[in-house]
């Protein structure tokens, strides 16, 4: 007789197939597609989320609230709103505030500054605005580490589980409302630069600040704009100063080899679906 066949957790075969569902629509939309070891890698980073803050997926009481601060004004006198979403978690006596992003766990340690400002903000918007309570603020970082990556392409199950076990993507923010205006100034000051159509671009210090996690590759590799950006040709030159430094050595510094092929991979996949 036949050994039964384990049954699968029911949360996680809706997760696959919202996941695949949501990946058909964005296919179509954007014409991009991902290769098959990316697309399961990105499927890995959706179920190893839930599985690793299970406990806090089950406790959301309310997702995606959208919150927002409106009839705010800039230093030039321009009205704005700042919105977001977030999800609310209420744990016996406590709630906390949760926001999502698809970020590396250290980068988030690394550069808290940079979340803290937006949850002051949510704090805010959520304490008095909506007259609730709030106890805990904290970002869930998603990506998950290098090392559980290789582990998994490996097949390895023994480093699998010691990285799970050490894999910490739910990061604790401490909200104060003391510069909470400081916040929303900064805020109004980028409202002044756009609506005035100021886009200076970020310096070559600010390009190459950030250790192990530069702000050139966390954030100017997914801009549109990198080629026309003063500072970001420098940033280019400066990496293979061996290619010369004409016109054209910016427009050949490429994504990272591994992009590349993924991209090559997906679209191939999705020529040989079509036959």
């Amino acid at each position: 007789m036949a050994a039964k066949k384990p049954q699968r957790d029911p949360v996680e075969a809706r997760i696959e197939e919202y996941f695949e569902r949501n990946y058909e629509l964005l296919r179509m939309e954007s014409g991009q597609v991902l290769s098959t070891d990316l697309k399961r890698e990105a499927l890995n980073q959706a179920m190893l989320y839930y599985r690793k803050l299970r406990h806090v997926a089950e406790n959301v009481t309310r997702t995606e609230v959208r919150l927002a601060l409106p009839e705010q004004k800039s230093p030039q006198n321009r009205r704005f709103t700042i919105e977001g979403v977030v999800d609310i978690v209420r744990e016996g006596d406590e709630t906390w505030l949760y926001d999502i992003k698809t970020h590396d766990p250290d980068a988030v340690r690394a550069n808290p500054e940079r979340y803290e400002e937006q949850l002051n903000v949510y704090a805010h918007i959520w304490q008095n605005l909506h007259q609730q309570p709030l106890d805990h603020t904290a970002i869930i970082a998603t990506q998950y580490p290098k090392a559980l990556k290789d582990a998994l392409l490996r097949m390895d199950l023994p480093a699998i589980q010691w990285e799970l076990e050490h894999w910490e993507p739910l990061i604790e923010m401490p909200f104060s409302q003391e510069r909470l205006g400081e916040t929303i100034e900064a805020f109004g000051h980028v409202v002044d630069e756009i609506e005035g159509k100021h886009f200076a671009p970020r310096s070559e210090a600010d390009l190459e600040s950030g250790g192990r996690h530069r702000f050139a590759n966390r954030a100017c590799r997914n801009c549109d704009a990198r080629f026309s950006c003063s500072s970001y040709r420098a940033y280019a030159r400066k990496r293979s100063p061996k290619e010369g430094i004409g016109a054209a050595k910016y427009f050949n510094d490429p994504a990272p080899e591994g992009d590349q092929n993924n991209w090559l991979d997906g679209n191939l996949d999705s020529a040989t679906s079509i036959f």
